[in-house]
């Protein structure tokens, strides 16, 4: 048997490569030993090493984070099944934190700007879509996961 190569990705600079290229990320909750899971797209702030998230301001999801703030999510670069050499090719980060209902006005604004310039390359478009008044910013559901811990691996 041949030795495997470590998978674990040792610098910070890789790892948060691969939340700055991510579009989705899959985050597990947990309320009174009930599980819930569910797939988001986010913005990556890294300079506050967090995510943001837009949100229905009713539903699951946030009564599981009222109960219990603690999350576990994971984001995946799927580089793809190489035929003929039974392997897969990947990058992947796993991490901790609190995830919280954003409640200030700046912030709000501050994570539609996070999200829509993550996940938009069309300036128009985030023209469009940012928040153009305080009522506007006030009906929306905004969501910070902070980010306490993170591991990656990957195989290339």
């Amino acid at each position: 048997m041949q030795n495997q190569p470590t998978r674990e990705l040792k610098l910070d600079t890789e790892i948060k490569e691969i939340l700055k290229n991510g579009k989705f990320t899959v985050i597990s909750m947990c309320r009174d030993n009930e599980p819930y899971i569910v797939t988001l797209s986010y913005g990556f702030d890294a300079d506050h090493n967090s995510l943001y998230f837009h949100c229905a301001t009713k539903g699951l999801k946030l009564d599981f984070i009222r109960s219990n703030p603690t999350v576990c999510a994971t984001v995946i670069d799927d580089g793809g099944y190489v035929m003929g050499q039974c392997e897969h090719h990947y990058k992947t980060a796993v991490f901790w934190g609190q995830l919280k209902v954003v409640t200030e006005l700046d912030e709000k604004v501050h994570g539609m700007k996070i999200l829509l310039n993550h996940l938009e390359k069309e300036s128009g478009v985030i023209a469009n879509y940012l928040v153009k008044s305080n009522s506007q910013a006030l009906k929306m559901e905004i969501l910070r996961l902070d980010i306490t811990q993170i591991h990656g691996k990957a195989r290339r």
